[in-house]
């Protein structure tokens, strides 16, 4: 009867077994049987795919736990994906991160609704309410956590700085509202928050011990508390936003559990990537004297003609050189995996002509941190710094950049595309513009140590929107002496 237990894992391996199609994309099982690439795409995923893109081209599929996922890799042909709803369906990923990270259930066309309502909010004159409140807020937050009055130098981390002030600002404007005297206290939300994101990749790749999700539980149950009044009411002093929100769940049939649930990723979603953003973004310029130098010398330009109540949230505010170093810094740290489950049989047509069949069941995901923004053809020289890669030689903004020739549509996705791209994405702008625009011309801001560099991106965060360093750059300010 021994002979019994190799028959079986035999027969489980052929049952499990996946063979390629000749029309398939190449096939990359990994050597441990279901976990297949699983461990290594979760260390590095960075690493790993340009790994698989050397060995395999542009297209790949590898298995990882159980799952089959293809890496499309060629921005030509990303349009094939982004603009094929009915094949590639964005949906059902979103439900499973979700359930995994937020515990969160909603109806399958809710968060569709969800972006149509948030687009009347974030968009036109909205979008201009939202600026000045976040303006009000976010200048208060630093004269107070900065007074104008301090004299001498205050040392502390940059990542802290940047991501406590306009995660706290940001919180305000978006989730309690101008004049709510009922306001939870930013600090507590985060305070928790930062708890929570420690957590949050493995809670998405579902990796936490048992101990560890008894802590995530316990992170979750005081941010639902925290986040329980928020957008309840329509008053004046309340978000509008926000309660428009809450409206629409209440109308969807979602319960006042699942709606505090869904409030807390509203406000992973809203928070989770302005305040790294800025960090990078200013640990740059510090980093690199002579961008540090050109941004100041547009801002201080812009400041002597706007007015002193100028909320410096504007879009007709033109600063092509602070455009350039964010749109250089995003291309260095914005991260995101833009994911599709597969729901029925593909064909992909390539933009080099080669049509690959996709199964049903499959995952399909692009990765453009890969390609194109790290790719030596179409920006040279991709691990450097550059922050005129986006400027022309006259100034103007430069959106021309080629790969086999051809001039690309999509050069960097930070954004994501299409119709699932973010809605919030001006708002982002604004704000961090504006935050870096009052840290330069009201305050002296440097390095603690002139010779320190940036520091180590952390990897276990690639495909989660924006990276995160592995430590912080310690920097030092005082308000700027005025003559």
């Amino acid at each position: 009867m021994i002979w019994i237990v190799p028959v079986l894992v035999l027969l489980g391996l052929l049952l499990t077994h996946r063979w390629r199609y000749k029309t398939e994309p190449p096939l990359d099982r990994g050597l441990i049987p279901w976990l297949g690439h699983a461990l290594e795409f979760g260390k590095d995923a960075s690493k790993f795919i340009t790994r698989m893109k050397l060995k395999h081209g542009n297209i790949f599929t590898v298995r990882a736990a159980g799952r089959y996922v293809t890496l499309l890799l060629d921005p030509h042909s990303y349009d094939e994906v982004i603009n094929d709803p009915d094949s590639l369906d964005f949906g059902r990923y979103a439900q499973v991160l979700m359930e995994r990270i937020f515990n969160l259930r909603l109806p399958l066309q809710q968060p569709e609704k969800a972006k149509a309502m948030m687009k009347r909010h974030f968009m036109g004159e909205s979008l201009s309410t939202l600026n000045s409140t976040m303006s009000r807020n976010l200048e208060t937050l630093m004269k107070t956590e900065m007074p104008l009055n301090q004299r001498n130098w205050k040392e502390e981390g940059l990542f802290h700085l940047s991501y406590s002030l306009l995660f706290k600002a940001g919180y305000l404007t978006l989730f309690e509202g101008e004049q709510n005297n009922n306001r939870t206290d930013p600090s507590r939300v985060y305070e928790e928050y930062k708890k929570l994101e420690g957590v949050l990749c493995s809670l998405a790749r579902g990796t936490l011990r048992k101990e560890e999700k008894r802590t995530a539980q316990s992170i979750q149950r005081k941010l639902w508390e925290l986040l329980a009044p928020a957008g309840l009411t329509g008053d004046s002093g309340s978000s509008p936003w926000l309660h428009a929100y809450r409206r629409l769940l209440k109308e969807d049939g979602v319960d006042e559990e699942m709606q505090r649930r869904a409030v807390l990723m509203q406000l992973w979603a809203t928070q989770g990537n302005v305040g790294p953003a800025a960090f990078w973004l200013l640990g740059y310029l510090l980093t690199n004297p002579e961008a540090l130098t050109a941004v100041k010398t547009e801002f201080g330009q812009i400041s002597q003609m706007a007015s002193s109540e100028s909320p410096f949230m504007d879009k007709s505010t033109k600063t092509p050189v602070f455009d350039s170093v964010l749109e250089e810094t995003l291309r260095l740290t914005a991260a995101p995996f833009i994911t599709r489950e597969v729901v029925r049989d593909k064909t992909l047509h390539m933009a080099d002509g080669r049509d690959y069949l996709l199964r049903k069941g499959d995952r399909l995901c692009l990765f453009p941190f890969v390609s194109p923004q790290m790719d030596p053809e179409v920006h040279p020289e991709p691990q450097k710094f550059q922050f005129n890669r986006f400027l022309n030689e006259d100034g103007s903004v430069k959106k021309d950049f080629y790969k086999r020739g051809k001039k690309l549509k999509y050069y960097t996705m930070p954004w994501g595309a299409g119709a699932n791209g973010c809605v919030g994405r001006q708002f982002a702008i604004n704000t961090i513009r504006k935050f870096v625009y009052v840290l330069l011309t009201s305050y002296d801001l440097e390095l603690c140590d002139s010779n320190d560099q940036l520091p180590e991106k952390d990897a276990s965060r690639y495909g989660f929107g924006m990276l995160q360093p592995q430590g912080d750059l310690l920097v030092r300010y005082k308000p700027r002496e005025t003559r």
